[in-house]
């Protein structure tokens, strides 16, 4: 029997999952490590506990099989987030992470003197202040002394594999999100580089995310208790492998992730852009392409609801009490940590608005779950807009896990929404990667053909699609009104 590793590398975690070669999920163990924010916006993490906590976590996972059966390993990760290393392949300063809002200014150059055009152009996408290339911006202004010990410009997951391998790579739906990309082409961008002021010698060697970068390190084998034969295929974004580990694979597939952000992915056999640039437009795990809508809070907002106002883990006790869905008087802005798709606001904020003296702590509950699923058909009706036809969608991340979030989102959404067995999106995706990578698939739709199973699908109700049609339409307006606030709150 041959076994595979995913690793989801997370912003409050890393989860790790074992899989056999016939697609059943044996073990799962997830580390935690912390998050800092050194000023109000930022958000970094030092990447050497993502390291440490992966490799702990590795020999946990394995402590129950032959270890030397382990053949592969691949990862999904958080994306965007700055890693730079010196030229002794250290870390030279924490990670800037994907929902860091300190580079307003560098994405503004970018888009306003750069041009949206000329960035879209280049990379197919615009900048969001997530993204790489305006860190890198942010670092040569600011920490003028980092940038110029800079030897290799990496994102998070591809630092894991660094420190399995050796080798500096990076897979294409990952590097999609740095706006260094040339996406169309699958190289990196000569004139981002040349913006961003950083050689191609210092970007890492580029892969399929099903493609082997290497083996492990002899004495990375021996600690973690794995055969140095054990390979590591490139991975993907997390978005890309958690589209993978639910078979959004092929031409036309939907996926909805309700995770720490959220995102509406839709697979692609052929590149396309969206003229306005709401959504991404990325490459995906499985060579191919796809659009994608992210919102930077989606569960996320449902935790600080639950945990840091109300105090409360018991997520599904509260949402007992909500009954009437579609006729909420309150509404919820769910941008926490400003927004990505489609407003590219760093500066919006959550907003609570519609509230009475007859509101309820439940109908503040359903706001929030109802605020995220808004935003999410936000993205969804740009791609509506491009005349693509969607039908029905998955979903996972920690909030599909809710039964009622799953019928909101089918609802709001108005099409059918699958269940499917596993619901560990980027782990399970990052396994399938590296028994693709080691041959026991011949490709990743083969893969997700054999090891994905709906197990459940909610049918929107007419009735409350109707009541929901309404609601949106009044959610649509909010954000246009208030959004000349935002920059005079912060």
């Amino acid at each position: 029997m041959k076994y595979y590793i995913g690793v989801d590398l997370g912003t409050s975690a890393v989860k790790l999952l074992l899989m056999d070669q016939e697609g059943q999920v044996v073990n799962i163990v997830s580390r935690e490590y912390p998050l800092s924010f050194p000023h109000p916006g930022w958000s970094e993490q030092n990447p050497e506990d993502w390291w440490e906590q992966s490799k702990e976590g590795i020999k946990e996972l394995i402590s129950k099989i032959d270890a030397t059966e382990v053949a592969g390993i691949s990862f999904g990760g958080q994306m965007h987030g700055l890693v730079i290393l010196d030229e002794n392949d250290q870390v030279i300063r924490p990670a800037i992470l994907w929902n860091d809002g300190r580079t307003t200014k560098e994405t503004d150059y970018l888009n306003q003197v750069i041009g949206k055009e000329k960035l879209s152009e280049y990379t197919a996408n615009i900048a969001f202040a997530g993204f790489t290339a305006p860190k890198i911006l942010w670092v040569k202004e600011n920490e003028p002394e980092n940038f110029a010990k800079i030897c290799k410009i990496m994102l998070p997951k591809d630092y894991l594999a660094y420190c399995l391998t050796g080798v500096h790579c990076c897979d294409y739906s990952d590097a999609s999100g740095m706006l260094l990309l040339d996406v169309k082409n699958k190289c990196w961008s000569e004139q981002m580089l040349e913006i961003c002021g950083v050689s191609r010698e210092q970007m890492p060697g580029l892969f399929e995310s099903y493609e082997k970068v290497g083996t492990l390190k002899p004495e990375v084998a021996k600690e973690l208790g794995l055969p140095e034969t054990c390979l590591v295929a490139a991975g993907a974004g997390d978005n890309a492998a958690a589209a993978v580990g639910t078979g959004t694979v092929g031409d036309g597939q939907c996926n909805v992730s309700l995770g720490t952000s959220g995102t509406i992915f839709i697979s692609s056999e052929n590149f396309g852009v969206d003229p306005h640039n709401a959504l991404h437009a990325f490459a995906h795990a499985d060579g191919h392409y796809h659009l994608m809508g992210c919102m930077l809070s989606a569960a996320s907002c449902n935790r600080w609801w639950m945990d840091t106002i109300i105090g409360t883990k018991d997520y599904g006790k509260e949402q007992e009490a909500i009954e009437n869905l579609g006729e909420n008087h309150v509404f919820f802005l769910p941008y926490l940590m400003g927004e990505r798709s489609p407003h590219n606001d760093p500066q919006a904020r959550g907003t609570f608005i519609g509230m009475s003296m007859d509101t309820s702590r439940a109908d503040m509950t359903q706001a929030v779950l109802e605020g995220v699923a808004f935003a999410i058909r936000d993205s969804f009706e740009v791609a509506k807009s491009l005349g693509i036809h969607i039908e029905r969608t998955k979903i996972c991340g920690g909030g599909a896990k809710s039964p009622l979030w799953r019928k909101i989102i089918a609802n709001v959404l108005n099409i059918k929404v699958d269940r499917i067995a596993s619901e560990e999106g980027p782990a399970l995706g990052g396994a399938m990667l590296a028994a693709v990578a080691d041959g026991t698939f011949a490709s990743v739709e083969a893969a997700a053909a054999k090891i994905v199973k709906v197990v459940e699908t909610v049918e929107p109700d007419p009735e409350i699609a109707k009541k929901y049609e309404t609601q949106y339409r009044k959610f649509v307006q909010i954000y246009p009104t208030v959004k000349a606030l935002f920059p005079k709150l912060s």
